[in-house]
């Protein structure tokens, strides 16, 4: 029995030191993707940086949005004073319309009053900080005239940042159905904007990356607005006051909360850590703490299994393709490399999984292949292609990538066009050369 005891103590700590140590060697297994269980209808993981995604659930399915919307409004009023027609200091009254929204307590906003000018700085606080509705639409109503020509611009503006899934109802993310007689002209009653966590994750993308201004202002924990202190709604930020404290996490500085009765409870979130910035999506958890604790899930996944790698340095080249053949030029060939640097926030071991290709653009090339001098410097002849191809790809952000990244090839050196007299005398060798190759395949052919 004794021996027994002393076979079962062995073998049990053989597993145990086994199982630590392929933890250890092993991050996917110890936190992989099995160990990530999002409680969230859907969701998503961006590197904020290269694109890729990092995580998936459902991505490509559209839900209501709620307050997410709003990322779409800030977006098109920072683009509006970027093209000067509107500034932060522009002022505007309220409307009837946008006062029924701010005096109605379902909405719970700021309160604004009429015959009151107000600020685009003080519109916009309210709307990024505290998610006020009645702001967003007099933003909307200032820049298009009414919300139903701002929806106009938003859904434009969705085709032109490529979000794919999506539709636009109104500037606020309350359901139609909650503005009663007052929804936007031109669109459906009952209707609901949607998004999917992917077009979600795009949209923060372009707002983040388009306007980085707009951080400033997301990460804004609280701000006084008339005679009351608005306190944002994103618990995650460092250092909130008391019980929200215990929501924070280190480098979250934006993005947008929501919430309605369809939508449940949702949030886009992002963080920056170390120069790794992470942008995450989740839609229809279960309540407020709960979408701030998903996400929690997520970024401590992306920071803590992913790093930051250069996979290509600038001026990489493809060992058996170095050069171009030139066509017209003083030289017969042209030297080619990337014109910068490849960095993928990868998981460890990853590297090896990665492979490259060149894609060149057809139209500077002639028939036979050849590059046509003169040629610059530097000049764009085409693009690397590298591509994942390990276990959990989910490919990259935007489709137009192919699931893969890209990056400029280009000339590191310059070829001047031959001069007239060289290039005759090579027509002549050339066509004779042909003869002779026409004649010997001729002749090859009688026997």
């Amino acid at each position: 029995m004794k021996q027994l005891r002393m076979k079962v103590s062995f073998l049990l700590s053989v597993f145990l030191f086994s199982t630590f140590v392929v933890g250890f060697v092993n991050p996917n297994q110890a936190y992989g993707q099995a160990a990530l269980d999002i409680e969230a209808e859907s969701a998503i993981l961006v590197d904020a940086n290269s694109g890729k995604v990092l995580y998936a659930k459902d991505a490509d399915v559209t839900l209501p949005p709620a307050s997410m919307t709003k990322m779409m409004t800030e977006y098109l009023v920072l683009e509006a004073i970027e093209n000067g027609t509107i500034s932060w200091d522009t002022t505007t009254q309220i409307s009837d319309y946008a006062y029924k929204i701010s005096a109605n307590i379902a909405f719970s906003g700021v309160g604004l009053r009429q015959n009151k000018d107000y600020t685009v700085r003080e519109l916009y606080d309210a709307m990024a900080i505290y998610s006020d509705n009645a702001t967003t639409i007099a933003l909307a109503e200032l820049i298009a005239g009414s919300e139903g020509e701002f929806v106009k611009l938003m859904n434009k503006k969705a085709e032109e940042l490529n979000l794919q899934d999506y539709s636009f109802v109104n500037s606020t993310g309350l359901s139609n159905s909650d503005l009663g007689d007052d929804y936007p002209e031109g669109t459906d009653p009952e209707a609901d904007n949607l998004l999917s966590p992917r077009a979600t994750a795009r949209l923060a993308y372009s707002l983040i990356n388009d306007f980085p201004e707009s951080l400033e202002i997301s990460s804004t924990r609280e701000k006084e607005f008339e005679d009351q202190m608005m306190q944002n709604w994103n618990w995650m930020l460092p250092d909130m006051p008391g019980y929200l404290a215990a929501f924070g996490y280190e480098g979250v500085d934006g993005l947008k909360t929501g919430y309605t009765n369809l939508a449940g409870y949702c949030f886009a979130g992002t963080a920056e850590r170390n120069g790794q910035r992470l942008i995450s999506v989740v839609m229809r958890t279960d309540s407020r703490e709960s979408r701030f604790q998903e996400t929690k899930k997520l970024f401590d996944y992306g920071f803590g299994l992913f790093d930051q790698v250069e996979l290509y340095p600038e001026g990489y080249q493809i060992e058996d393709q170095k050069t171009l053949p030139v066509s017209k030029g003083k030289v017969e060939e042209v030297s080619i490399a990337t014109n910068e640097s490849v960095t993928s926030l990868i998981q460890p071991g990853d590297q090896e999984f990665y492979t490259v290709s060149y894609e060149f653009d057809e139209e500077l090339l002639d028939k036979e292949g050849k590059v046509v001098a003169p040629i610059e410097k530097g000049q764009k002849v085409g693009t690397m292609k590298i591509t994942y191809e390990g276990v959990d790809n989910y490919g990259y952000l935007y489709d137009d990538v192919n699931n893969a990244l890209s990056v400029d090839l280009v000339t590191t050196e310059a070829v001047e066009k031959a001069s007239w007299f060289s290039l005759f005398f090579s027509s002549i060798g050339n066509f004779f050369s042909d003869i002779f190759t026409s004649i010997a395949d001729t002749i090859k052919g009688w026997f």
